[in-house]
This record gives C-alpha cells, structure tokens and sequence, in this order.
C-alpha cells in the first residue's frame, strides 16, 4: 500500500501520487496529521465525508492516523513519519494565508504541490474588532495577542491597528512565541491596563486556549478571536469560517487527486460560511450586558 494524503489541522493536507494511487487493486493509505487527541470532531467529518464519496476504510482506502496531543514539538517528526511513507502532494485544512506563509503562488493557481482551503483570518481582523467594540462599548484599550514568528501576523496585526484606531481604540500588541510567554503576556497587560484582548489565529496560541481564556476571565477581560473552540474554552467572542467545511471539503480534494487530479491545478478555496459564537457565560462572569441586536445576529450562543 502506498500513502495518499496526509490531513493537518491548523497546518496541511497531503495529497496522494497520484499514478499510485490509480493502480488497480490498491488500497489508498491517508495519512491524518492532528495537533490534538481523539476523539476528534474534524477527523470524523473527514472520514464520513469519505464514505460519503464511496471511500470504504480497510477495502479502497486505509487512513493512518497521527496526534500530536497538544504538543506542538511533536508536529515535526510526526509530519516526517508520514512523508518517508511516500505522501508528496499537500492538501492545506487550517490555513490563515497560505499565499503569505510560502505554501502557493496563488489562490487560483496554486502551482506546486499544495492546494486545500483557506481560513482567509487576515481579511477577517478587522471584523471581528467591530464585533468585539459591538459588544463592549465601552472599550478602549485593546490588547493583541501575536506571534511574531508566524508570517501572517504582522499583516493581521496591522489590519487590526487601522480598525481598532477607527473604532477609536488604542492597540497594545503583546507578542507570545512559545506557551511559556503566555503568563508575561498577562503581566504586560495588567501593567498597561487594558480593557479586553483580540487574540490572532496561530497554533500556538490555539493550543493554549485555556489558560489564555481562564486567565482573562481571572483578569476580567473579555476575548475575542476568530476559532469557536476559544468560545468553547470559555473566550467571550469569536467569528471566523466554519472549520467542519475545511474537513468536509478536504475529503474532495483528497478523492479529486486519488482520480487523477494534480494539486497544482486545484484552486484554493475559501470559506462561504462563517459562525459568530458568543458565551453568554463568560459575558455574565464578566458583567457584561450584549446588546440585543448582536445577540441575535450570533449563529451560537453558549449558556
């Protein structure tokens, strides 16, 4: 058996040979490459989606799953497992900018061995800020959570600068590279006494969701960002594309190149459905009254 693809969240698919691939007889081997542990409600959509399409795990196809368990070191040599398995054409899943980070020429034309979905976050900045100024009124400092080692954060972080300084708010960027910086990150925040947080979409910061969003509540400051599992860990606010349609659409891409497809003519996608989740939890822990209007314009809200 030879290996077809390779699914990463919040990073890459990888695509099958596809001369490989079509060999009558052959059973398709995906390789699944996943920054958490199972259960996992991405890797589900994924593999029924699949079935959906006529895929039958064990008889045409074999999927080979990889967790990281929140350990973002482990990505790396995991990745290298699956590629010495033959994988070469990548299909993306969560990817912010996939033109930024190197991985595509273009959207229309991605030219190489990459191709997938989009999450489109920098466009989505400036959106989620008026949201969040929506929310709060009374906001007036503004922390920014950034990693300055992911290449689209500085575009994002500038996007949200002109946003918040329409708004007529002031921007404190406070960057964290490693988990270890996120409890410094709090302290440069209670030392500039800012009034709620804007996280930006990074893996890194993802994977500390938790403390980020239990901390804030420790800090009375209200988050906002673009992934609903910061809702979910208890962050005030977050709008951003819905990332069941990444997996579902990522089964497609793995069935086109499985058919013959290359991913260099494969058109990146963007996201055509986007969720706004508020806590209402959080917001009542913090004092906050969300003003109608925005409540009912909300696609969840959690009690």
């Amino acid at each position: 058996m030879r290996l077809i693809g390779l699914v990463l969240t919040l990073g890459l698919i990888l695509a099958p040979l596809v001369a490989e691939a079509q060999q009558p007889g052959k059973i398709a081997r995906i390789g699944f490459l996943h920054p958490g542990t199972p259960p996992n409600t991405s890797a589900e959509v994924f593999r029924q989606t699949l079935r959906d399409l006529g895929y039958v795990e064990g008889r045409s196809i074999a999927i080979e799953f990889r967790w990281a368990e929140g350990r973002m070191d482990r990505l790396s040599p995991l990745a290298a497992e699956l590629i010495a398995l033959k994988t070469i054409p990548i299909i993306m899943t969560v990817i912010a900018d996939p033109v930024a980070d190197g991985l595509v020429q273009s959207l229309r034309h991605p030219g190489g061995n990459v191709t997938g979905t989009t999450l489109i976050s920098p466009e989505l900045v400036g959106k989620r800020i008026e949201l969040l100024k929506e929310a709060v009124p009374r906001l007036l400092r503004l922390a920014v959570l950034w990693n300055p080692a992911n290449p689209t954060h500085a575009t994002a972080l500038r996007e949200g600068q002109t946003t918040a300084k329409a708004l007529g708010l002031q921007t404190v960027p406070v960057p964290v590279q490693a988990a270890t910086d996120v409890d410094g990150a709090f302290a440069t925040m209670a030392r500039e006494r800012v009034t709620a947080l804007f996280v930006l979409d990074d893996p890194i910061l993802f994977y500390e969701r938790q403390r980020i969003a239990d901390l804030a509540l420790r800090n009375r400051l209200p988050v906002a960002s673009g992934i609903n599992g910061y809702a979910d860990a208890g962050a005030f606010l977050t709008y951003g594309a819905r990332l069941s349609d990444t997996y579902y659409r990522a089964a497609f891409f793995v069935d086109k190149i499985i058919k013959g497809a290359k991913p260099a003519d494969l058109p990146v996608e963007q996201p055509t459905r986007f969720d706004l989740v508020i806590n209402l939890k959080t917001a009542k822990a913090l004092g906050l009254t969300i003003p109608q209007p925005l409540l009912l314009r909300a696609d969840h809200v959690i009690q």
